[in-house]
């Protein structure tokens, strides 16, 4: 029998829904979150629930029965030397915080090779980009030498295209899908990296669960490119969608942000593809608008971006910064992603204003 892969993955939120697929295609799985986030998935378990296509309701993964082991620790406890992948989960300013910050840099010391799973892209991939220049994008970090230390030839990205989200009556283990599509994985630079990822690929395609006495198939699986633009498709989705849910002074649904101007979301969808391939994508590794906005018809809910700015977030990913810096780099510009990036900048200016008046 082959020896499972160990696999600690920070974050447990989103990170339980890949963590979780991965122990049901036998590997072994750590998360690393908060006290109370270990305790719980300690004594009982991830509870991933999803749609599958041709059955009614939602399936419900407990790692508890899955073939591979899944447990969690606070960040204190994580040796990541121990590990033979380590995935990022969080959200980007977490990395920033007393204790992940050090264990982020017992990461990059351990040289081990690092998948990201967050919207915003770690600055080490960016570096593997021929001609990005990282130090023009360190004001969109919240703390951009965080990732001084890492070797971009360790580091990869996988475009995190399911949605899911922790229904707010539930425990903190229970996550429940919203879109079960799948993480689109650029190649490492090492090929011994890559065949790992082609591992894990071929385990979770071939995991199955029994439900009603039937082993199904599930969906959420990962998918291997050898482009390291395809992750990059993801921006036209939230520069369209996640990012222009937040307006000058309310918030709306993904699916109202997309579908309220379908003519306008595509020029928008279009143009940050555009940015893409001017910095060396292919056309064919960006997905297609209709695709996209027939998937957003069904995200009723803002953004979790969104979301953050209207509970009062002082910090949240800025992949809208991003793109607008990169593409000003290139002699690019586009009037309706800089009243987005305009949009944003206006929530957090109000609510670290909040943040120190409240002190």
């Amino acid at each position: 029998m082959t020896t499972p892969l160990n696999i600690l993955i920070l974050g447990a939120s989103y990170g339980s829904l890949l963590g979780t697929r991965m122990a049901f295609a036998g590997h072994n799985v750590t998360l690393v979150c908060l006290p109370a986030e270990a305790a719980a998935i300690n004594a009982h378990g991830c509870k991933v629930r999803m749609p599958v296509r041709g059955r009614e309701g939602l399936v419900e993964l407990d790692s508890r029965v899955a073939h591979g082991r899944l447990m969690a620790c606070g960040a204190g406890e994580a040796e990541p030397a121990k590990f033979d992948l380590v995935c990022l989960a969080m959200q980007e300013p977490q990395y920033r915080a007393d204790g992940v910050r050090e264990l982020m840099g017992r990461v990059a010391a351990s040289r081990k090779p690092v998948m990201s799973i967050m919207n915003m892209p770690p600055k080490p991939f960016l570096a593997r980009l021929p001609g990005v220049d990282t130090a023009l994008l360190e004001p969109c970090y919240s703390s951009s030498a965080v990732w001084d230390a890492f070797d971009p030839k360790l580091v990869t990205l996988a475009s995190p295209d399911p949605q899911a989200f922790r229904p707010p009556e539930e425990p903190v283990n229970v996550l429940q899908v919203s879109l079960p599509t799948n993480f689109k994985v650029a190649r490492f630079d090492e090929e011994a990296h890559t065949a790992m990822l082609e591992r894990l690929e071929a385990d979770i395609a071939a995991s199955r669960i029994e439900v009603d006495g039937e082993m199904i198939e599930l969906p959420v699986k990962l998918k291997l490119h050898s482009s390291v633009y395809v992750p990059l498709a993801k921006w036209a989705m939230l520069l369209t969608g996640n990012y222009r849910c937040v307006g000058a002074d309310e918030v709306r649904p993904i699916r109202d942000a997309v579908h309220a101007d379908l003519e306008l979301s595509r020029l928008i969808y279009d143009w940050v593809c555009d940015v893409c391939v001017k910095l060396g994508a292919s056309p064919d590794d960006m997905v297609p608008f209709e695709k996209y906005a027939n998937a957003a018809s069904g995200l009723a809910k803002p953004s979790s971006a969104a979301r953050a700015l209207a509970a009062g977030a002082t910090a949240i990913e800025r992949v809208d910064l991003v793109v607008q810096s990169l593409a000003s780099a290139e002699g690019m510009s586009n009037p309706h992603v800089d009243a987005t990036v305009a949009n944003v900048n206006g929530w957090l200016e109000r609510n670290r204003q909040a943040a120190v008046k409240a002190c």
